[in-house]
């Protein structure tokens, strides 16, 4: 898409926890030699602490805010693959800037196979519950719907391999617009 004459160049994953978003990112940029960021590695770099340790002593709130100031900076470089954090989407002011900046990737996944991904992984603060199977289940339920704003919405399965699914984002990518994929 031609935004006022500025071609989107971001490449920006979005997606629920566990839906591959680092992995694929990682993946998209090696194939294309672009620059890769993860907006939660560079929070978590910023901050020198965790998301958990964050979430622990600044609360959500906090972290959301750090999560806009650092999407907004990674995406002011162009031409980068960045892996956002599920929770990055849900928040109007950063999906505007990722559609001024970039194309939207959804990593759509089933619950299933987010449960197998994320259950023993104990650096999910949002999962810290009572029931973390019933929490996920019940963001998937919340977030799915604003998701699916996406411009391009790739299905991320289970038996998929990294390079199975980074080509099914490449192909998605190229069908929206090929331009986006091309060299500067």
């Amino acid at each position: 898409m031609d935004f006022g004459g500025v071609m989107r160049r971001n490449i920006v994953l979005i997606g629920m926890m566990g839906a591959g978003k680092t992995a694929i990112g990682g993946e998209l940029a090696r194939r294309l030699r672009r620059p890769f960021s993860d907006t939660d590695a560079e929070i978590e770099r910023a901050a020198a602490m965790t998301i958990p340790e964050i979430f622990a002593r600044d609360g959500e709130d906090f972290f959301r805010a750090r999560e806009s100031e650092v999407l907004s900076r990674v995406l002011a470089t162009g031409d980068s693959i960045v892996s956002t954090g599920g929770g990055a989407w849900m928040r109007g002011e950063n999906r505007d800037h990722i559609g001024g900046n970039g194309v939207s990737v959804w990593l759509d996944c089933d619950l299933d196979t987010l449960w197998h991904r994320v259950r023993s992984r104990p650096t999910r603060p949002l999962l810290q519950t009572a029931d973390p199977r019933g929490t996920l289940a019940r963001l998937l339920a919340e977030r799915g719907p604003v998701y699916a704003l996406a411009d391009i919405r790739v299905p991320a399965r289970r038996g998929d391999s990294i390079e199975e699914t980074a080509n099914r984002a490449l192909d998605a990518i190229r069908a929206h617009d090929p331009r986006i994929l091309e060299g500067k």
